[in-house]
């Protein structure tokens, strides 16, 4: 079976007036569709920027990334523009909600943002559905500043799953939330691989890392597998 996400031998070095620094070492890291992947580390060890280069934020200096079988280790910025807003979806510490808009209205965005055009029926179903899957439809009237923090993080990764995205990407989702909120939240990201969505979570939560399928440490830019005890 093909891999969803296939990286081998990734290296990112940081090129500066000082001496060059490697930010990513030959990381190898294989992620199947509806699987979830913890990655713990300390912070500078290279994790955002990990989360990066899946994202095609960033390029790496040396390796390969294959998505679902595809070589993109080397696409242009507009082909990897256009792959990020139709297989990708994106959550944040910072929800980056558009505080003069609706939940609804800051979820459509995502679909009016690279996903060509659809009625505005099926729009607004997709829109519903997604802050359904999320628990939080009965805001979708609401604007950022009379929701919580937790339920303004739904909203965001409500954006990040209208899309229909192969892969999910968080980056430290619950950083700023307290621990029965955070909870919530990585039960909404979970619930998206039971729909087949591979999910990379970047983390320095280790109750929440345990809760995915696998878990990985990266120090000094090296992914291992973490050993049960």
């Amino acid at each position: 079976m093909t891999a969803l996400i296939e990286l081998t031998g990734i290296t990112k070095i940081l090129k500066g007036q000082q001496e060059p620094r490697t930010i990513l070492a030959g990381v190898d890291l294989t992620v199947q569709a509806g699987e979830s992947v913890a990655i713990v580390g300390r912070s500078g060890s290279g994790k955002s920027t990990l989360l990066s280069v899946l994202g095609l934020f960033d390029r790496a200096d040396e390796g390969s990334y294959l998505l679902a079988g595809q070589d993109i280790s080397r696409l242009p910025e507009r082909k990897a523009a256009k792959l990020r807003s139709s297989d990708f979806g994106f959550v944040f510490q910072r929800f980056f909600l558009l505080k003069h808009l609706t939940a609804a209205q800051n979820v459509s965005m995502a679909l009016v943002n690279g996903q060509g055009w659809l009625p505005r029926r099926e729009r607004r179903a997709r829109v519903l559905q997604a802050l359904d899957q999320v628990g939080i439809a009965h805001l979708a009237k609401s604007r950022p500043a009379k929701m919580s923090g937790g339920e303004q993080q739904r909203v965001a990764i409500a954006r990040a799953l209208v899309r229909e995205p192969k892969v999910l990407l968080a980056d430290e989702p619950t950083g700023a939330l307290d621990t029965d909120t955070g909870t919530a939240v990585i039960d909404s990201l979970l619930a998206a691989t039971g729909r087949g969505c591979g999910l990379v979570l970047v983390t320095h939560d280790r109750d929440h890392a345990a809760r995915m399928g696998r878990t990985l440490d990266l120090v000094d830019g090296v992914l291992t597998q973490r050993v049960s005890a």
